[in-house]
């Protein structure tokens, strides 16, 4: 049973560096509230930042990327190897979405500078949120007994590390996915599916590359990687992977609707995709306690997620955020796939990934129960009133049209 505990959190450690003193004095001022729950520290160095983790490890490092010596970008890279528990913000003022992309390796969080001190402490509370929720005595006990994880993609993690590169091509991305046959024909399937295929087919990687752009490409890989990865005997009496999977191509559809032209929207794609890989997890290794929740659910008429909780400690998405977390995911996809039932958990900034998936959930007329031979409670409990209070570009209405236009556009082409 999921017995979250109600004592007062630890103090968190939070580093921030940056080479301009009126930045810093401008952080110090804005957080001082927070100091009794942050126990905060400010340099204007990277070797001074290192020099501080050496003392004492920290909870969380927010760095600015541009600074003379050692910069931000190597800062985050010593973190990482040293003390990767550690979660890395970085602060860029690269405005360029492929030079962005490039950060993902060395940081969990990318916000742009100047950044309003509001937006920097709704991150640090936020990831901090997140990594209480993943390292969880529940989720861990679930994680701990589970006899191999799958291990990272290795295209994936390859094509991280190309598009890391300050001079990444898209010739140099498709060398990579081309090393593997059956991902690169799997993959050009995706990309001129009816849920991602563009104005004109796609025919090879390197035009797929160009065409559609490095993350969405990212997000193609990774999907096809992952489940190529689940033995094909995977069969579970109460749940459909097919229809479970057929659910999350949808809710990606709907979110590449709402989300086209955000900064995010790829994130919340990639989360719409995986948002379930947690069901994956628990028919190969929990395949008996997976069918008792489905019956708890069922007696108890409760969603199937509380009664996952009921049973194992911890439900298919907190299981699944945590597999992508080890990954290493953007920390956005992440927290979008942990949260997905439960958004309003969550202190939002406004309309964001993990908004975003959540109402595009509510929007396909169906949820995670899709994949049930049983008539179970729903678990999407979105709505107007909740979009309302993102302050998002679009209204309900809006909304559900643009749901409803792309669905029927899925609906007629999978005829």
């Amino acid at each position: 049973m999921d017995t979250r505990s109600n004592s007062k959190p630890p103090v968190r450690h939070v580093l921030f560096v940056d080479d301009e003193p009126q930045v810093l004095d401008g952080l110090r001022t804005r957080l001082q509230p927070l100091m009794g729950k942050w126990q905060m520290t400010f340099v204007d160095s990277g070797a001074d930042a290192l020099s501080r983790f050496e003392k004492t490890p920290h909870d969380v490092i927010v760095s600015d990327i541009s600074m003379p010596g050692m910069d931000g970008a190597q800062l985050l890279h010593a973190i990482s190897e040293r003390w990767p528990a550690t979660i890395r913000i970085a602060l860029s003022s690269v405005t360029d979405g492929e030079q962005k992309m490039r950060l993902l390796p060395l940081a969990h969080q990318t916000l742009s500078k100047p950044c309003r001190p509001e937006q920097l402490e709704d991150a640090v509370v936020r990831s901090l949120q997140l990594r209480e929720e993943l390292t969880h005595p529940g989720v861990q006990a679930v994680i701990g007994r589970i006899r191999q994880l799958p291990a990272r993609p290795q295209v994936f993690a390859q094509l991280q590390v190309a598009m890391a590169k300050p001079n990444a091509t898209a010739r140099d991305v498709a060398r990579v996915i081309a090393r593997d046959t059956a991902l690169t024909v799997k993959v050009l399937q995706i990309a001129n599916s009816a849920f991602f295929r563009r104005a004109r087919r796609i025919s090879n990687i390197e035009q797929a590359v160009l065409y559609l752009g490095f993350q969405t490409v990212r997000n193609l890989v990774m999907c096809a990687e992952v489940f190529a990865r689940w033995p094909g005997r995977m069969r579970h009496a109460a749940v459909d992977l097919e229809d479970l999977q057929m659910h999350a191509q949808r809710t990606a559809a709907v979110a590449q609707a709402l989300t086209a032209g955000t900064q995010f929207a790829d994130d919340a794609v990639l989360a719409a995709l995986l948002h379930d890989i947690g069901y994956w997890v628990l028919i190969q290794e929990y395949p008996r306690e997976l069918e008792q929740a489905i019956e708890l659910a069922l007696a108890a008429d409760i969603a199937l997620p509380q009664a996952e909780n009921e049973i194992l400690g911890a439900s298919h998405a907190e299981i699944g955020a945590y597999l992508l977390a080890i990954w290493g995911l953007p920390y956005a996809v992440v927290e979008a796939v942990a949260h997905h039932h439960r958004p309003t958990r969550v202190k939002s900034a406004g309309w964001d990934a993990l908004s975003a998936l959540a109402v595009s959930m509510a929007l396909t007329g169906g949820d995670d129960t899709d994949g049930c031979a049983r008539n179970l409670l729903p678990s999407s409990n979105v709505g107007a009133e909740y979009l309302e209070s993102l302050n998002s570009p679009l209204s309900w209405q809006e909304a559900a049209s643009r749901a409803r236009g792309c669905l029927e556009r899925i609906a007629r082409e999978a005829n």
